[in-house]
């Protein structure tokens, strides 16, 4: 009997070592699941990493629109009108749908291919809740005439972008003024 006590351990002045080391690392796991679903935590609730959410979606959005509106190719209109139509809304959706069979018309007669380009965006302003945006797009649209001359223009654009169920969407699209202003 005096040898099964001894086993078991009981009547040891020193604790087991191997109980002791999982005692310590459970301790450790404990401590570390706690730190680390706090970390988790505060994270999934930042209100800074959510705007930041926006801002890119936003910026995304809106390099995306402003390439789809400087693109059109005469031979596949309909899809290019199409694409056009579903990256904008309100009052710039109305004037591209209202004007769609005019304009049709003239690129079937020019023939032209016109590409672009995205070479830099930046989101210039952003108000999450009222779910408006707008955008910087610095883009180089190549236009392939009839010929097949080929011609590079550089241009920026400055978009507006306005929620809508859930997606951003284009709503103003417009030149952004080139040069220096005066002061005075």
């Amino acid at each position: 009997m005096k040898r099964a006590v001894r086993l078991l351990g009981v009547g040891r002045t020193r604790p087991l070592p191997a109980l002791a080391l999982a005692l310590v690392l459970t301790l450790v796991a404990g401590g570390f699941a706690a730190w680390a679903g706090q970390d988790w935590y505060r994270a999934a609730h930042d209100e800074q990493a959510g705007y930041a959410a926006q801002r890119d979606a936003a910026l995304s959005a809106g390099e995306q629109a402003v390439q789809n509106l400087n693109t059109l190719d005469h031979r596949e209109l309909n899809r290019g009108l199409d694409l056009w139509e579903s990256s904008t809304t309100g009052e710039l959706h109305d004037q591209l749908a209202s004007g769609r069979d005019e304009f049709a018309d003239r690129m079937k007669e020019a023939k032209t291919v016109s590409t672009a380009r995205v070479l830099s965006g930046a989101v210039t302003e952003l108000d999450d809740r009222a779910g408006r945006a707008r955008v910087l797009v610095a883009l180089r649209v190549t236009v392939e005439a009839a010929d097949g001359a080929k011609s590079d223009k550089d241009s920026r654009m400055l978009g507006e972008l306005t929620r809508t169920d859930g997606r951003w969407k284009l709503s103003a699209l417009g030149q952004a003024p080139v040069g220096a202003t005066s002061t005075g």
